[in-house]
């Protein structure tokens, strides 16, 4: 029996996350084992996944440590402690756990290692408020941050410079311990100093930075995080600083990597891959656009090649919100993309996170068809209220389009395929 686009789009977000997975990624980037202590410390969507791997691969005899992790991404370690928290908001466990990670690091000598397990969400997960900050200061710039449409490296440098253990800080408490991070890739252009908000890489932002970003995008802070942005004392460490001398980072997988398993699978599939880009960034409305026109372009002028075509792309999307519905940046994507296309036949697509989670919701994301539109007209939606509202889950749910995994347990960030059959004669029948 053949596939049909939907079953086709589906594996190629599969593929994608398969290939993300930490236990096909990990092992081949362990360091060798010191003489000295072993300490895995780690926080991310993928940290608990990345922890097992760790365990899977080098055995238990000798490691300790301590991940956190998103609610519901925990998985079971034998030597190393796994604690879940709050994403996107941080909370109290992250807070805590933040704190103990800082503490194991401390006192190490240089034949120690310190294992970094990094990846997207650390910076929610590893909140541990900089010296007259409360948690409550952060929860608020974090809501703050997450409703403005700032970009991911826009949020992150105002993170830093609010805590006490991100932008490095985590390598400087560590030294002169050997300090090896293997990093999961969730941001466009794969900026180590961005993921994660960098706990174990020089920070090249400033404070100065961190204001100009407050102002550009009109967010209300708290005056302890005010005072503390424009009093601009005790900066993150800088690239060229000693506390770097014995780190490594290793990079163990991208956005474009799993973009490129994806395209393997479109080939079985006998279709073309087209990879637009690993590194899309800016409104999940305008993004749509953009893409809505590549894909009737295919359509009508088979350019920039002809059908059958996939296209695919990747990055972190933003959503300025202003309704109150539910939804994240790839049913945005795809509801905006829907109106777009206006029904345009022959077109179909995907759009989900690769962490299984859209925004703060159940599902990955959604798929989309020339159908839908009159589906959901059928049904009573209007989809331009919907979007309206920010509510592209009510949506799909409604449909019964949602694209649901759960927990991947690993993390690259946006997967987008659009797919493009062919143009067959009796299309014009």
């Amino acid at each position: 029996m053949s596939l049909t686009p939907r079953d086709i789009l589906r594996s190629l977000f599969d593929a994608a996350v398969t290939r993300s997975l930490p236990s096909v990624c990990v092992p081949a980037y362990l360091p060798k084992r010191p003489n000295g202590k072993v300490v895995v410390v780690g926080a991310g969507k993928a940290a608990a996944a990345m922890a097992k791997a760790v365990e899977d691969a080098w055995g238990t005899e000798g490691l300790s440590g301590l991940v956190v992790t998103r609610y519901g991404h925990a998985v079971p370690c034998r030597a190393i402690e796994v604690v879940e928290a709050s994403h996107p908001v941080p909370d109290a466990a992250g807070m805590d756990a933040a704190r103990r990670i800082l503490d194991r690091v401390k006192g190490l000598g240089p034949d120690d290692l310190v294992l970094a397990l990094i990846s997207g969400g650390g910076s929610a997960l590893l909140a541990l408020p900089a010296e007259g900050i409360t948690l409550s200061d952060k929860q608020q710039v974090n809501k703050a941050l997450l409703r403005s449409g700032a970009t991911i490296s826009e949020m992150n440098c105002v993170r830093k410079h609010l805590s006490a253990i991100k932008g490095g800080r985590l390598a400087a408490a560590a030294f002169p311990a050997r300090v090896v991070t293997l990093t999961i890739s969730d941001v466009p252009g794969d900026d180590p100093s961005v993921i994660a908000s960098g706990p174990t890489v020089a920070d090249p932002t400033t404070f100065a930075d961190a204001l100009s970003i407050i102002a550009k995008y009109g967010i209300d802070v708290p005056a302890a995080v005010l005072a503390r942005l424009k009093a601009g004392r005790d900066e993150t460490p800088k690239p060229g600083d000693a506390c770097f001398a014995n780190t490594e980072l290793r990079m163990i997988v991208t956005p474009q990597a799993a973009l490129e398993a994806a395209a393997e699978q479109v080939v079985k599939a006998g279709y073309t891959p087209m990879i637009l880009s690993s590194a899309i960034e800016g409104e999940a409305c305008d993004v749509a656009l953009m893409h809505a026109a590549i894909a009737k372009q295919v359509v009508e002028f088979g350019q920039p090649a002809a059908a059958p075509l996939i296209l695919l792309s990747g990055g972190e999307t933003t959503v300025t919100v202003r309704g109150k519905g539910r939804g994240g940046r790839n049913t945005e994507f795809l509801l905006s993309l829907a109106i777009a296309l206006e029904g345009a036949a022959r077109i179909h697509a995907i759009a989900g996170d690769t962490d299984g989670v859209d925004g703060s919701e159940d599902n990955a994301g959604a798929v989309i068809d020339p159908t839908t539109l009159s589906h959901a007209a059928k049904a009573g939606l209007n989809a331009k209220t919907f979007l309206g509202n920010n509510d592209g889950y009510s949506f799909f749910e409604a449909l019964g389009d949602l694209v649901v995994t759960g927990p991947t347990l690993t993390n690259v960030n946006d997967f987008r395929a659009i797919l493009i059959e062919p143009f067959l004669p009796t299309d014009q029948e």
